[in-house]
């Protein structure tokens, strides 16, 4: 019998009891081989900037802001910075002129403790590196607003600094169509009153994965990207084991449209229809470190769901659901309805945006939650608990009655957060 083995935090889980007869397509985009040479292909990337003035044209620039990802996001920082670094070191530029700002959004700000999740310490014990807080009004500047209405507010260290780059990959975005390019610093580095209006369009039908020039929410991420001024975008494309396919650099917008058309060789697969059952993993650690991240790949798997089917979602969420707003949110609150109806009455937040995304699911199919989460939160969060795949398998079963497992027609998405059906 086949075993399918899911990404699970740092390990793997393995799908072993399927029934004889029954229809199972794995789904997952054609591997893509990485660069042979990371360091090569970033090194090719600097040396040739899209629609940019080249970084050794800097060599007067008394200070320099980089933004990089926080801990929630793959990547790969100790092979990107370091011939990053040296390219800014080559046009002149010191070391005590080079400060480094953990791009958060709302997240948490990450304490010193944690930079060696994010960064080797031979980055972090050399350069400064200070973590961004979305909350603090001090160390953020007003940059008018966007055509939509949002209030541009942006870090003041990544703004004032002479030389701007933000580090980051291009992947599918279940509302943003597509992380990379400004999306690092508009979001990343924005205070929460910018980031709650852009994620306010969330709502909107082209606000969804892989749609980029449509999207009113990316493109609104574009237009507080210009507010900040001159800047670059060092963004990789990684395949589906996180390793390095390609590297772009310069102009964020034309960083964007250099990169797309790789990252959806690397995501795409043709639409295999709809089916009864959904088997998908977020991808692992720390794709699935809570399920603030983690529900990324449920809005994924959706997508390979009939109406009234069920998505078994693996993730293990060490660190719980992600966020208290959303948990408070949820009290109170036992069906989809009542989500969309609390979320009315309260206007959109930052938080309670996750309740509404997984309403929009649970309200036309069953969601099973295998994690280490507390079985009553998950219950609290309209998903229903599993402590095994095993036991998620059954009760999937249950739940598609009358049809008898070996009629089930399942798909099995061993990354559905980098999978978009075209």
């Amino acid at each position: 019998m086949t075993e399918y083995l899911l990404p699970y935090g740092h390990r793997k889980l393995a799908i072993s009891h399927l029934p004889s007869g029954m229809t199972i397509d794995w789904i997952e985009p054609a591997f893509v081989s990485p660069a042979e040479d990371p360091r090569q292909v970033i090194c090719e990337a600097l040396d040739h900037p899209l629609d940019s003035r080249p970084l050794s044209s800097f060599s007067e620039a008394r200070s320099v802001a980089i933004a990089i990802n926080d801990k929630t996001r793959p990547v790969p920082h100790e092979i990107i910075l370091p011939p990053l670094l040296d390219s800014l070191h080559s046009a002149g530029i010191p070391a005590d002129a080079i400060q480094l700002i953990i791009a958060t959004g709302t997240h948490l700000p990450m304490p010193y403790e944690e930079f060696q999740r994010v960064l080797p310490p031979t980055i972090y014990e050399k350069y400064r590196v200070i973590s961004h807080n979305c909350d603090d009004v001090e160390n953020l500047v007003y940059r008018g607003k966007t055509s939509r209405g949002t209030p541009i507010w942006i870090n003041r260290q990544f703004f004032d600094a002479d030389l701007r780059i933000m580090v980051g990959n291009i992947e599918p975005h279940h509302f943003a169509g597509f992380s990379g390019g400004y999306k690092t610093v508009a979001i990343g580095l924005a205070g929460r009153e910018t980031i709650t209006a852009n994620h306010a369009m969330l709502v909107e039908p082209l606000a969804r994965i892989g749609e980029y020039a449509g999207n009113p929410l990316r493109q609104d991420i574009e237009e507080i990207g210009d507010a900040v001024g001159e800047a670059y975008a060092l963004n990789m494309i990684l395949n589906g084991e996180k390793k390095i396919v390609r590297a772009v650099f310069g102009a964020p917008r034309s960083v964007m449209q250099a990169g797309i058309p790789i990252s959806q060789s690397v995501c795409q697969i043709q639409s295999p229809g709809k089916y009864d059952l959904v088997i998908a993993s977020a991808g692992g650690a720390p794709k699935d470190i809570n399920f603030y991240q983690a529900q990324k790949a449920l809005t994924h798997a959706s997508l390979f769901a009939r109406d009234g089917g069920v998505i078994i979602l693996a993730a293990e969420c060490p660190e719980g659901s992600g966020n208290r707003a959303y948990e408070e949110f949820m009290n109170g609150v036992t069906s989809p309805e009542q989500v969309f109806e609390k979320f009315r009455q309260m206007g959109f937040r930052v938080g309670p945006h996750k309740a509404f995304q997984v309403a929009r699911d649970a309200a036309r199919v069953k969601i099973i939650l295998v994690s280490s989460i507390d079985p009553a939160l998950v219950s609290k969060l309209l998903m229903t608990p599993a402590g095994s795949l095993d036991e998620a398998l059954e009760l999937a079963y249950r739940s598609l009655s009358p049809l008898s497992p070996d009629k089930i027609r399942a798909a099995v998405l061993p990354r559905a957060t980098n999978t978009i059906p075209v």
